[in-house]
C-alpha cells in the first residue's frame, strides 16, 4: 500500500499549484478519496472529497471556489488544483481514502508554503 503526494512548493499569495497523489496496493477505483491539510500547530483537516467515480465532490468552506479535486482511475491518481492561494493554505497536504481503509497509514505528504 502506498500513497505518494507531490507538486507542493513555495508560491506567492494569489498563485496556483497542482498537487498529485499516486496510489498503489489497493483497489483505487472503488474508494472515495480526499485531500487533507495539516497547518503548523493544527490538526489535520479534510479540505476536499471526491467520490469513487469522480462525479461527487465536496469542499471545506475555506477552500470552496478556489480548489478543485479530480481523479483518474485508470492511473490510480487523484489531483488537487489550488488557485488564489492564501497564506492560510500553508501546510502539508496528504491524500487518503474516505473512509480510511488502510488503518493509520499516511503518505509523506507534500509541503505547500504560501508566502511573499
Amino acid at each position: 500500500v502506498q500513497l505518494v503526494e507531490s507538486g507542493g512548493g513555495l508560491v506567492q499569495p494569489g498563485g496556483s499549484l497542482r498537487l498529485s497523489c499516486a496510489a498503489s496496493g489497493f483497489t483505487f477505483k472503488i474508494n472515495a478519496m480526499g485531500w487533507y491539510r495539516q497547518a503548523p500547530g493544527k490538526e489535520r483537516e479534510l479540505v476536499a472529497f471526491i467520490g469513487s467515480s469522480g462525479s461527487a465532490t465536496h469542499y471545506a468552506d475555506s477552500v470552496k471556489g478556489r480548489f478543485t479535486i479530480s481523479r483518474d482511475n485508470a492511473k490510480s491518481a487523484v489531483y488537487l488544483l489550488m488557485n488564489s492561494l492564501k497564506s492560510e493554505d500553508t501546510g502539508v497536504y496528504y491524500c487518503n481514502t474516505i473512509p480510511r481503509v488502510m488503518g493509520d497509514y499516511w503518505g509523506q505528504g507534500t509541503q505547500v508554503t504560501v508566502s511573499s
